[in-house]
């Protein structure tokens, strides 16, 4: 169970480590040499936690060590030599550990907790059932205890499901315990109102989320004895007063409002509650609590237990018996001597004596008291005890010394003081007598006993009852007896009774737990927030919760005070506060008997600072019951060690009577300081880590300086916290009061006055940056040990850090260029004021001291980067050149080192350019004005004519001037600005023209400088290189002819040509626009796209403004020599869109056009050939006002030639057109089939001799005149026909459809064209194959670069086409299948140009044959124009894979396994020919274009088979009224094919006479998937499927094999088609037919094909009286 660690080392165990030094000692007085006790582990300790009297050691690897008075062990006492290792936790890695006063909590890496220790208050998160093996003692008989470490479980009960919470940090006070999640929110758990939590039922045995604090990101938390702390991010000045208001109105609070001078706000009926605390629930005298009182160890005066500390080994003293009063304790805010002249004579540290008049302790006119012979009285009274009654009273006094006794007898003299003393004596306190730093008891002749402002509160209160006016304790003023009656029955007062009682009952000690790091990491930087608040609740008594008040609060409540103070850390001692900002100042609050608030105030309330040294920067605090620890930086690296509160001081052994008296030998006697005070022996410990306090110990981390290692860190962490105040100081003092003065406005003027702003700005961001690092550096230093050395912020965030201090640096520049500093330094001596000579102590100055140097001071920053380069080259010498640290730091010093010489360098230039507008103020001031901008800096320039224009006058004056960003160029009171950004600079050879020249090009001109000698050559080509290549975004150090001759950059056109007074920004090739960019004219066109030779050329966007319509014409597609030239759409202001191909800025090929979407009165869609901006060659156009569509010849937007029109109403015309009329012989057919085939002179008029001929075989032959919608005049014959007369060929070839149509072959024609040049072919088949291949790479890689929206799926699709299957070679049945996959993946893909030619054929066909196209009689064309389309593309489809045979050629070999998307031709293929398959354009393209065309073909195969269909439809309805046996007998099916039985979910069943679709089930549902394909090699599948399904099916009705023959097939067969029940079965017939491939018409599945089509005529052919 025991596992000691020995302190004493053998000889053979190795060294200690060098880091994770522990030093603990406890405090004593400073005169005598105090040597703290090191503790010696095999391993580094990484946190150490203190309690009262018991302590806790976390060891690199996770292990916990505890030491002191274990009461939990039966009583055992553990030296911290020798620890006890905890061996519960052994096999868990604890990373953080707690101590609170008499309980101990472990963290674990996986966020668990483990509590242990005493338990009576629930603070160790287990009920007695729950730990029922570990708990030791009964809470009626004793403390409770948990002896071994148990998991404490944390559930979120808020979130569905539940879920586990994970911690990140612990801290435990006396009777309760707080966890932050690792969502930062707060757990609490224990009793008293120091949980935070809404309950009045204590204890609280689980953990409970705080919920005051939800939806606060809480950083860090601290207990004390009664009270918490908690660090939280701050929100927004609005949403934390709504927050808090919200969260007051919830709890019936009222808005809080902050205490001043006055109470006369509280003067309020008693049934309001008060909203400034809460009273505590009393307890009855003689009633136990479930809070220990008696049973711990008791404490003598100034905090010292009265038993043994830890591991001393002492006996205990006796405890006073219960309901005696015990003498009263007395600590000390300060020692006090009365000399009888009426003087008080306050010891100081040296033993110096200051003597104060008792006058100038009465501050109110209006005391109380008459004279100050009643205080003379007053004051004897009070400190009328002998110093051995107070030695007495140490020995025998009962319960918590921190707050002195707990009881005080009625009969006490003091309860006749009145409170109004307090004032006189806290005035006292105020005076500068109580600044010094320490005090101690004078001789004993004139030895005044000790005071405690709690004593003397209690001593007046009587008086106060009485209706006396006075300040109290609080700062609040008191009216009158009722006022003051109230307030003493104010929530907050924990027991009745005096208030010196019922404070004293409430005090206990704590111990503060190892702190986390200040602050999180903000989310998108990483980097600790300054912005933060401190939340305080629990018991305020001693005014440690910092309100401003001594009254509790159950909730959490913000300190306002501490608002914007930044602070990083808090810590919570017993019965006190303290907090740590980021400008390494102090705050303390709460009790200060022992002056452990490191000021000589008392009582504290509020928040105050802590009397420090100048200069001193504290970077971690501690508090424990009665002291607190600084640890701050020294005089030199390594940190030093202040100490403020008790001390003890050995001294002569002396015996005390007493009753209840017990020996001590050597006795002790308590002293304190008032302020810090320096712990010499600090020096010898190390470079010490963190500090930490508890009970009436102190401890410390130390490390020791390996390799330098642990030295550069602190250094650099020292040095980043004064630079940090040192920027704070220099904002507070300086920046922030000119920024708020009125007259910096007036005084910089306007440009300036921005500058300025923008640079306080900066200069703001870079504070809060150096704050922010500082710590983070502080952070870092705590926990050295287990952070990595690469996690530093300058390495994590070297480019913030960059960025900061160049925007920073650009800002004083800016400003110093445009002569702001001297504007402005009157104006810092104005506000400076008094505090001047103190600012310039600040400066960096090459003046006078007596004078401020703004420019240095402002430019102090930059050194900082030195530091850091310096710090990180110390560090990564530490490390070997080849680990990944040192390159790391080693980088990270090269980026800080660039960084300081390149914003040194910037400040020489903006130096400079000030000399310069200075030394040139006279000249051309106009021209000043105008070029004297805030970021432009001089590079050189020729005023000593050392630069002049070639071939320039004799008497011209050429002055050129170099800037950062331009190239000035000024004659007389002209002057050119060329910026350097669209400068290109080429030197010119001396032997080409004799003279040392130097070429300028810029977008719009060029010329040649000539300088006077070659050095002035070679510097100001250098100077321009370098200027340019630094304008770019290089380094700067551009050499002569290497700048970049391609570059992005902005540019304003202002010379003639097309693009006159446009801007344009993007790349630039040698002076012209070249690449992709963007160009903006004046009158709001606009182009952005690509350029070449500083034309438009290629892919691009144009918007051009139509001031007719007050709207703009839009164009994206492609350009070529600055022309819309390629594919592209255009959409016109008018609402007319055009999409297709472009030539010299004209529609020319493809094209479709939409219009009239404005002028709804003529609209209408043409599709077609262009040429030449005109519609020429084939087209379609659907005039949608007319319900009209025509499908011809064009020429010059006329129609003219061949064509076909069809009308909504049904009519079908073809003919020739002539100047948008229809002349000549045509042929027209209305929708009751009534043609008319003669001669036409306009639109639906005949003139002429022609044929009319009737559905029912009836024909007029004459002279037609008329409108055929309107009438017709006829002189002819009428014929009849006869049954026995031949037919008249001549008469049917003239109403023959389709004579006057464009062949099919000839139709788009311009769309095959397009897709022929996409190939990089002039014409069709002529080009070169490579040619073909590079330009569909191009075009998928375009075409991805400008859709950057494309799908995952279609970025892979486009990928898998970079690969190119094999094309060269013989093809084989596999290389054939390869060529078929990428023909399929090329076609899913408008990027591809097969992909695009599948697209636009589906485009022009769909307009074609859809809605008014949607007529019978073209269903001809459609066929023939869908195998036009095969045989065109399957010719480019050979043009790219050369290996493919011509139509109808044979392929062997046939894959071994099918590929899988084989289709069902080559199954078909291979059962027919055995080891070959046909290749046509049927079975490679058919599959791949059919099914997009499949709606509209369709469609008219179904109107072609219309009333066939109805006929059809009906037998089949009539007939599959019938039960099976009977339909099988009508149709003359032979009984041996009959089935018996049917299966029905998996059991036969007999079939009888009334069972209906029961037969041959399996080849009904087969046949019926013929409606669910679309090609018809896949509907040929699905026949010869229902041929095998059906023979399956009669097999086992026969005995042996068997052949069909079709007098048995076909009535079977017939039965199968009927009930199969498929709609529009002559439609799928006649697509079959047309479209299958004919090298299998006459084979099998011809045959079967046939059988079909003769059972859907034979279901015609049925007599409707046989079907009844």
């Amino acid at each position: 169970m025991e596992n000691r660690e020995d302190g004493h080392m053998d000889k053979g165990e190795p060294a200690p480590p060098e880091r994770g030094l522990l030093h603990i000692w406890k405090p004593g007085d400073p005169s005598e040499q105090l040597c703290p006790d090191r503790v010696l582990l095999s391993r580094p300790v990484v946190q150490v936690a203190l309690g009262e009297h018991h302590g806790l050691l976390l060891t690199q690897g996770g292990q916990v060590y505890s030491f002191g008075e274990l009461a939990w062990r039966r009583g055992l006492s553990i030296p911290v030599a020798a620890p006890l290792l905890e061996i519960s936790l052994a096999r868990t890695t604890v990373v953080h550990v707690a101590a609170g006063s008499f309980h101990c909590g472990a963290l674990s890496e996986q966020g668990k907790i483990y509590m242990w220790g005493e338990n009576s208050a629930g603070q160790c998160g287990l009920t007695k059932r729950g730990g029922a093996m570990h708990i030791t003692g009964q809470a009626d008989k004793g403390p409770v205890f948990v002896a071994e470490p148990c998991q404490v479980s944390m559930v979120d009960s808020e979130v569905v499901p539940p879920a586990v919470v994970r911690v990140i940090d612990l801290a435990c006070g006396r009777e309760h315990s707080l966890a932050l999640s690792a969502q930062n929110e707060l757990w609490a758990w224990g009793s008293g109102c120091q949980l935070g939590l809404v309950t009045s039922t204590f204890p609280v045995w689980k953990p409970q989320k705080v919920e005051h604090l939800a939806g606060r990101h809480v950083i860090q938390v601290a207990c004390g004895a009664y009270h918490s702390l908690a660090l939280v991010h701050s929100l927004s000045h609005q949403n934390c007063d709504t927050q808090h208001a919200f969260g007051q109105r919830k709890r019936g609070h009222s808005q809080h409002c902050m205490v001043t001078e006055r109470e006369d706000s509280f003067a309020v009926d008693d049934t309001i509650y008060c909203p400034l605390g809460v009273e505590l629930p009393e307890v009855t005298p003689g009633k136990s609590c479930p809070r220990r009182i008696s049973a711990r160890p008791r404490l003598q005066a100034g905090g010292k237990s009265a038993s043994s500390s830890p591991g001393s080994g002492s006996s205990p003293c006796q405890s006073s018996e219960e309901g005696k009063s015990p003498t009263m304790r007395r600590n000390l805010d300060y020692s006090t001597q009365l000399e009888p002249d009426g003087h008080a004579d306050l010891t100081q540290t040296d033993g110096s004596t200051m003597s104060q008049p008792l006058s100038i302790w009465r501050t109110n006119k209006n005391s109380v008291f008459p004279d100050e012979v009643e205080l003379h009285d007053l004051l004897q009274r009070v400190s009328g005890h002998s110093l051995e009654e107070m030695d007495v009273s140490h020995t025998t006094g009962g319960g918590d010394t921190n707050s002195l006794s707990s009881h005080t007898s009625d009969e006490s003299c003091f309860s006749s003081i009145p409170e109004a003393s307090v004032d006189l004596f806290t005035s006292s306190c105020e005076s500068p007598v109580k600044r010094q730093t320490n005090y101690s008891s004078g001789s004993p002749g004139h030895y005044f006993s000790p005071l405690r402002r709690e004593e003397i509160h209690a001593c007046l209160e009587e008086e106060v009852l009485q209706g006396q006016k006075s300040s109290s304790l609080t700062d609040i003023n008191q009216n009158d007896k009722t006022t003051v009656n109230r307030i003493q029955s104010l929530p907050g007062t924990p027991l009745h009774g005096s208030p010196r009682q019922q404070r004293l009952q409430n005090c206990r000690s704590s111990s503060a737990g190892r702190i986390q790091t200040a602050a999180p990491e903000e989310a998108g930087e990483g980097l600790v927030s300054l912005e933060t608040e401190v939340w305080s609740w629990g018991r305020g008594a001693e005014g440690q919760l910092g309100h401003g008040d001594e009254l509790a609060r159950l909730q959490p409540q913000c300190i306002k005070s501490l608002k914007g103070e930044e602070v990083i850390k808090v810590a919570a001692g017993s019965h006190h506060s303290l907090a740590l900002t980021a400008q390494c100042q102090v705050y303390s609050w709460g009790n200060n008997l022992c002056g452990q608030l490191g000021h000589g105030n008392s009582p504290v309330t509020v928040p105050q600072q802590a009397k420090l040294s100048e200069g001193l920067r504290v970077w971690d605090v501690s508090a424990g019951q009665t002291h607190s620890l600084f640890l701050a930086d020294g005089d030199c690296v390594q940190p030093i060690l202040f100490y403020c509160g008790l001390q003890q001081e050995l001294r002569p052994e002396r015996s005390t009577q007493g009753e209840n008296s017990c020996q001590r030998s050597p006795s002790s006697a308590e002293s304190y300081t008032v302020r810090p005070t320096l712990l010499p022996f600090c020096m010898e410990m190390g470079y010490i880590s963190s500090v930490c306090s508890g009970g009436q110990s102190c401890a410390v981390l130390a490390d020791n300086n390996i390799m330098g290692f642990v030295s550069a860190i602190h250094e650099l962490a020292s040095t980043e916290r004064h630079f940090y105040c040192w920027m704070s100081n220099v904002r507070k003092l300086l920046l922030t009061p000119l920024r708020n003065k009125e007259s910096v406005c007036p005084s910089l003027g306007e440009s300036c006055t921005h500058l300025f702003f923008v640079l306080c700005e900066t200069f703001v961001r870079l504070t809060i940056l150096i704050g922010q690092h500082s710590t983070s550096l502080s952070s870092f230093l705590r926990d050295v040990q287990s952070r990595d050395v690469t996690s530093l912020c300058l390495l994590t965030h070297t480019e913030h850090f960059v960025d900061t201090y160049k925007k920073y640096c650009s800002s004083i520049g800016n400003f110093q260029v445009m002569g702001g500093f001297q504007s402005l330094h009157k104006l810092s001596l104005e506000c400076l004021g008094s505090q001047q000579a103190w600012f310039i102590q600040l400066c960096v100055s090459d003046q006078s001291v007596t004078d401020v140097d703004l420019v240095s001071l402002l430019y102090q920053p930059l050194q900082q980067l030195h530091q850091y380069s310096r710090a990180l080259l110390k560090l990564a010498a530490c490390y070997d050149v080849n680990t990944t640290e040192y390159l790391c730091l080693h980088q990270g010093f090269c980026q800080f080192e660039s960084l300081s010489a390149s914003l040194l360098r910037r400040k020489k230039e903006a130096e400079t350019t000030l000399v310069f507008w200075q030394s040139h103020s006279g000249k051309n001031t106009v021209c000043q004005e105008i070029l004297r901008l805030p970021q432009r800096r001089v590079v050189c320039e020729s005023s000593n004519r050392s630069l002049t224009l070639q071939n320039a006058g004799r008497f011209s004056s050429h002055w050129f001037i170099l800037f950062n960003d331009a190239l000035v160029h000024t004659q007389s009171s002209t002057h050119h600005v060329h910026p350097l950004t669209c400068l290109w600079v080429k030197p010119v050879t001396e032997s080409s023209i004799g003279l040392y020249a130097i070429k300028i090009t810029c977008p719009e001109e060029s010329f040649t400088l000539v300088a006077s000698t070659p050095q002035e050559k070679n510097k100001w080509l250098r100077s321009l290189n370098q200027a340019i290549d630094q304008v770019l975004g290089g380094g700067g150090q551009g050499s002569p002819g290497v700048t970049m001759m391609s570059r992005t950059a902005s540019y304003t056109f202002t010379g003639e040509g097309q693009f006159k007074d446009a801007q344009y920004t993007g790349g630039w090739l040698t002076g012209r626009v070249h690449g992709r960019g963007t160009m903006k004219w004046p009158d709001g066109r606009t182009y952005s796209g690509n350029f070449k030779n500083g034309l438009e050329d290629g892919f691009g966007e144009c918007v051009i403004p139509n001031k007719v319509v007050n709207k703009a014409d839009r164009y994206s597609g492609h350009w070529r020599d600055g022309k819309i030239h390629g594919f592209g759409k255009y959409i016109y202001a008018s609402g007319d869109v055009y999409e297709g191909c472009f030539y010299d800025g004209q529609r020319h090929g493809y094209g479709m056009l939409s219009s009239g979407k404005l002028t709804r009165t003529s609209s209408g869609i043409f599709i077609g050939q262009w040429v030449h901006d005109k519609k020429t060659g084939y087209g379609v156009y659907d005039d949608i006002t007319r319900g009209e569509k025509y499908m011809g010849l064009w020429l010059d937007d006329q129609r003219h030639g061949s064509a076909v029109v069809v009308t909504q109403y049904g009519l079908y015309h073809e003919g020739t057109f002539r100047d948008n009329k229809m002349v000549g012989p045509g042929l027209l057919v209305s929708d009751d089939d009534t043609a008319l085939h003669g001669e036409f002179a306009d639109n639906w008029t005949v003139n002429g001799k022609g044929v009319l001929s009737w559905a029912n075989g009836d024909s007029l032959e004459g002279v037609f005149t008329g409108e055929w919608t309107t009438g017709l005049k006829v002189v002819g014959t009428y014929i009849k026909p006869s049954l026995d007369e031949p037919e008249n060929k001549d008469r049917n070839s003239l109403l023959r459809l389709g004579q006057y149509v464009v062949p099919a072959d000839q139709r788009w024609s311009c769309v095959f064209d397009q897709c022929w040049s996409r190939l990089g072919c002039s014409a069709a088949g002529s080009g070169e194959r490579r040619t073909a291949w590079d330009s569909i790479a191009v075009t998928i890689t375009t075409g991805r670069r400008h859709s950057p929206d494309l799908s995952r799926s279609h970025r892979k699709l486009l990928e898998s086409l970079e690969f190119i299957p094999q094309h060269g070679e013989t093809l084989t049945v596999s290389k054939y299948e390869n060529i078929r996959r990428y023909l399929i993946k090329a076609c899913e893909t408008p990027l591809h140009p097969l992909g695009w030619l599948m697209e636009t054929l589906v485009t022009v066909y769909r307009m074609t044959y859809v809605g008014v196209g949607s007529n019978r009689r073209l269903l001809k064309q459609a066929v023939q124009e869908l195998q036009a389309y095969l045989t065109h593309f399957f010719n480019i489809v050979r043009f790219l894979f050369p290996g493919l045979p011509v139509e109808g050629g044979v392929l062997s070999n046939i894959p071994t396994s099918p590929s899988p998307n084989a289709q069902n031709e080559h199954k078909r293929y291979t059962a027919e020919q055995g080891s070959a398959v046909v290749v046509s354009c049927s079975s490679l393209l058919l599959p791949l274009l059919l099914p997009r065309l499949y709606p509209p073909l369709f469609t008219l195969y179904s109107l072609q088979e219309e009333q066939k269909e109805a006929q059809y439809w009906d037998r089949v309805l009539r007939l599959n009224k019938q039960a099976d046996l009977s339909l099988l007998s009508f149709l003359g099916v032979l009984e041996k094919f009959w089935p018996v039985s049917m299966s029905v979910m998996g059991e036969k069943q007999k079939i009888v006479s009334s069972s209906t679709d029961a037969c041959f089930v399996s080849a009904v549902e087969t046949l019926q998937q013929i409606s669910t394909t679309f090609t018809p090699s896949d509907k040929l599948m699905v026949i010869q499927r229902t041929f095998e399904e059906l023979t399956q099916e009669v097999k086992p009705m026969l005995d042996g094999d068997f052949l069909w023959c079709m007098d048995d097939l076909f009535p079977l067969f017939l039965y199968v088609v009927l009930r199969a029940r498929i709609r529009k079965l002559g439609a799928e017939v006649n697509l079959i037919e047309d479209l299958m491939d004919p090298n299998i018409q006459h084979g099998e599945l011809g045959l079967m094909l046939t059988t079909l089509k003769a059972c859907y005529f034979q279901i015609q052919q049925i007599q409707q009286e046989s079907t009844m």
